[in-house]
């Protein structure tokens, strides 16, 4: 027996981090959210070039595929490989076949010279990698990409950078794809985007978010929980709900169990039935998904209390637009063999760039 669904969405991912898997330890063990960021994230980031950005997002898409997530909101970063960066990316997806929206998160917290600065001051002036970043966004959005304009975080862009993206997203009639109050580092981000958020937004995190902002909000519990920035507690807004990974693949059915786990840890009275909302504000971030149609290998896969309850549920086959992009629960416009080898080739370069 079998089941058939819409596709899944993941409303934010990092697809870059496909090949952090097995990166070397950061030359010191992070005691903080924002060390966790130094030490590792943006540290990986800065050594991404060109084909591992198209190797990450090959291997992230057609694994996504095989959970039958059929549609990616991608948030991207690479302040050394920028220019291109996003064509990589949608071209790497349309070769799986998976939809995707890609952004490029503009941010100021890398001085023109490349180092680091240890805090964005609001008043500083925007950097040449957030222009850059601004220019790369808007050859995405005038190339007709799904894209959305992207920022870091409030707390590592300055109030030009800020209202750059927001000026950029209202010309072409497009959400800002942000971080928000991630971590205490965050927690004041709300004052900054008060009057700029708008109901297209995708708020990601909001662990620290004491009020409602215009748009969706981005629940990523498996993140939260990895970078110990605490339990956004998602009942509490007002705001509408969607899953993502932050970068931690994109199955979406383990994402959602993991997303009930935690919810019924924080609130024994809740049921099932958020995470089934959750699950259609996300597809309502991603229409063409619901025309995506995903046949498993379970016939209860349509139940939201199966789900739930039922791990190793994985697609037989998909298709999308009419053509089946996978078939016996593998691909079939790639050799996902050799789409591992490859990323497995880039992930090792990329390791050795940061162990040097």
């Amino acid at each position: 027996m079998a089941a058939t669904t819409p596709g899944f969405v993941c409303a934010h991912h990092h697809l870059y981090s496909t090949l952090a898997r097995g990166m070397p330890s950061p030359p010191q063990t992070p005691r903080s959210f924002l060390s966790v960021l130094q030490q590792v994230w943006w540290r990986l980031d800065a050594a991404l070039d060109l084909d591992m950005i198209y190797w990450s997002a090959k291997l992230g898409a057609a694994e996504a595929l095989m959970a039958g997530t059929t549609c990616i909101i991608d948030h991207h970063e690479s302040p050394n490989a920028i220019d291109g960066s996003l064509d990589v990316i949608r071209q790497a997806c349309a070769e799986v076949g998976v939809r995707v929206n890609v952004a490029y998160g503009l941010t100021d917290r890398w001085r023109d010279d490349g180092s680091m600065v240890d805090k964005v001051a609001p008043s500083s002036a925007m950097t040449k990698g957030a222009q850059r970043g601004l220019e790369e966004s808007r050859r995405a959005l005038t190339d007709g990409a799904a894209a959305m304009v992207g920022i870091h975080a409030a707390f590592t862009v300055s109030d030009e950078t800020l209202h750059a993206a927001c000026d950029l997203a209202n010309e072409f009639g497009v959400g800002v794809h942000i971080h928000v109050a991630e971590g205490p580092d965050d927690a004041d981000a709300a004052n900054r985007l008060r009057n700029l958020a708008r109901d297209n937004w995708l708020i990601i995190h909001g662990v620290h978010l004491d009020e409602a902002l215009r748009g969706t909000l981005v629940h990523n519990p498996r993140s939260n929980m990895n970078n110990s920035v605490g339990y956004a507690r998602p009942l509490r807004t007002k705001m509408s709900v969607a899953l993502g990974t932050d970068g931690i693949g994109a199955d979406m059915p383990e994402e959602a169990r993991v997303a009930f786990a935690r919810l019924r840890e924080d609130d024994l009275t809740a049921s099932a039935d958020v995470i089934e909302r959750w699950v259609e504000t996300s597809r309502d971030l991603f229409p063409a998904s619901r025309t995506d149609e995903v046949t498993w290998n379970y016939d209860h896969i349509d139940s939201v209390w199966h789900l739930m309850y039922t791990p190793g549920t994985r697609p037989l086959s998909v298709t999308i637009d009419g053509r089946t992009v996978l078939r016996d629960g593998l691909p079939t416009l790639v050799d996902i063999a050799e789409v591992r080898h490859q990323a497995a080739l880039q992930a090792q370069r990329l390791h050795e760039r940061l162990a040097a």
